[in-house]
């Protein structure tokens, strides 16, 4: 007999895995979390959530109380272009990139997913599983003793070498790494920015509280690329691109990172799925690991708790390999062309691409595909179909309401927009919200899958023409009641 029974076993306690698990309890999937480290880290590995990661959250009603923590800034980051991309005009309800450290937003997911129910079981060390037809049994040590899981599913959100991925037989094909950088939190009289030795070559400053971060391009690494970073050989790599001496104190975390891109085979081995950096590493231009890593989590939990609830259509679930896959190869073009921009400055195609970045439509464009808003699941037809639905202004019963509150339980809806409510009677389960909005004239109803992405939509006199079939393809039994 296990040791342990719940429906989804979660491997790795990061953005990916916390989401991913108050997902599955939100829509009542008793859930696990088992994370290798006893307690969160003291570094902070990223300070950024994007326009497209806090539109997802917000459909949580998760984005507003981070907003009011974070720092706003107006234009996505990106690497290689001497100016910003502006996100004034993008298709999002959130016009910047928010400042706020990975750890701040870690707590935030993790005390939503403890307050769903999910159990969470630090210190304990993923070794090993075997799946059946039925169900996964997963082995986890906690340092004294081993236990066994049996779930339904194992999700491996465990990080770039995923043990859960390795195990599963999965593929990671890419390219190695052509360079690395050293990463260090420490104390220093650098000033913010980059900062040039007389040879050319940089370094990279950004002040945090109390300390600064330095990133270096580490000449000479080591052939060991597990060797540990020392404040002896970031002091040795900052001296010899400044040319001159300046003090690096009281370390907080030193780090190595490079430049590999790797995309997993693919997201699903029978009932093993991955999520996060066990899916895709990528060069960290334009900031957006932890944001992909939410993107991945919010896909796959509706999904996945419809299969474990019995309550999916046929393919459902095979349906989070081929939207996310393509996203990841979608991402790691972008992050590679961006660090190919950095490094050839001087090319005609690079000065072409800026050149782009400054018209107000290339920059709003390029700043849409840098952070994801461009995402389309369903191209072609009505330009809603298939793509994050607009946060359109909404009257619902007389009250001004967000659209992306109306997706806060996690249920697919119904959006019916004709003054008549003409879709009031529609008999299919799905949730019928009547509302009116001054901006979309054109548009009658609007079927919204749980992670706030058009399914279908009823155009001014089509009625309901294919709305049972999007209902059938993407929510087939609808439950009463969670």
């Amino acid at each position: 007999m296990p040791d342990l029974e719940t429906d989804v076993l979660v491997a790795g306690a990061g953005p990916a895995g916390l989401l991913l698990a108050a997902e599955l309890a939100l829509a009542g999937v008793r859930t696990t979390i088992v994370e290798r480290l006893p307690e969160r880290p003291p570094y902070c590995r990223g300070f950024n959530l994007n326009s497209r990661a806090l539109d997802l959250l917000a459909r949580r009603g998760l984005a507003e109380g981070l907003v009011a923590e974070g720092h706003r800034v107006p234009h996505a980051p990106v690497t290689g272009l001497p100016g910003p991309l502006l996100l004034d005009g993008a298709a999002t309800g959130h016009p910047f990139s928010l400042g706020i450290p990975q750890t701040r937003v870690e707590e935030v997911l993790e005390a939503r997913a403890r307050e769903l129910g999910v159990e969470i079981l630090r210190g304990h060390d993923l070794r090993s599983f075997t799946q059946s037809a039925d169900d996964v049994t997963t082995v986890v040590h906690n340092g004294q003793f081993g236990r066994t899981v049996r779930s339904r599913f194992l999700a491996g959100c465990d990080g770039g070498r995923s043990t859960v991925r390795k195990q599963a037989g999965i593929g990671f094909p890419g390219v190695d790494a052509r360079w690395y950088a050293l990463l260090g939190d420490v104390e220093c009289e650098l000033p913010y920015g980059p900062a040039a030795g007389p040879d050319g070559r940089s370094l990279f400053v950004i002040p945090r509280p109390g300390y600064v971060r330095i990133v270096v391009r580490e000449d000479d690494p080591p052939s060991d690329k597990d060797t540990p970073v020392t404040l002896e050989r970031l002091q040795a790599q900052v001296d010899a691109v400044l040319g001159r001496h300046v003090e690096l104190r009281a370390p907080r975390w030193l780090s190595r990172f490079g430049d590999a891109a790797r995309l997993a085979s693919r997201y699903r081995e029978g009932r093993v799925l991955l999520a996060g950096d066990a899916a895709h590493i990528h060069p960290p231009a334009g900031a957006i690991g932890v944001n992909v890593a939410l993107d991945d989590a919010f896909n796959l939990g509706w999904k996945l708790a419809a299969t474990v609830r019995g309550t999916a259509p046929e393919g459902l679930l095979d349906t989070y390999h081929a939207e996310r896959h393509a996203a990841g190869e979608r991402i790691l073009a972008n992050t590679r062309a961006q660090v190919a921009l950095e490094e050839a400055a001087a090319e005609p195609w690079a000065d072409l691409l800026r050149r782009v970045a400054a018209h107000p439509a290339g920059n709003r464009a390029l700043a849409e595909i840098i952070t994801g808003l461009d995402a389309c699941y369903e191209p072609g037809g009505h330009p809603w179909l298939g793509r994050l639905a607009p946060d359109v202004p909404l009257l619902v019963s007389g009250v001004e309401t967000p659209l992306p509150a109306l997706l806060h339980s996690g249920r697919p809806v119904l959006l019916d927009l004709t003054p008549s409510g003409s879709f009031a009677s529609w008999s299919a389960g799905v949730p019928v919200v009547a509302a009116t909005s001054p901006s979309t004239s054109d548009v009658d109803a609007v079927l919204l899958r749980p992670d706030g992405h058009v399914a279908w939509v009823g155009t001014s006199g089509s009625g309901d023409a294919g709305l049972a079939e999007a209902v059938h393809r993407w929510v087939g039994e609808v439950p009463a009641s969670v």
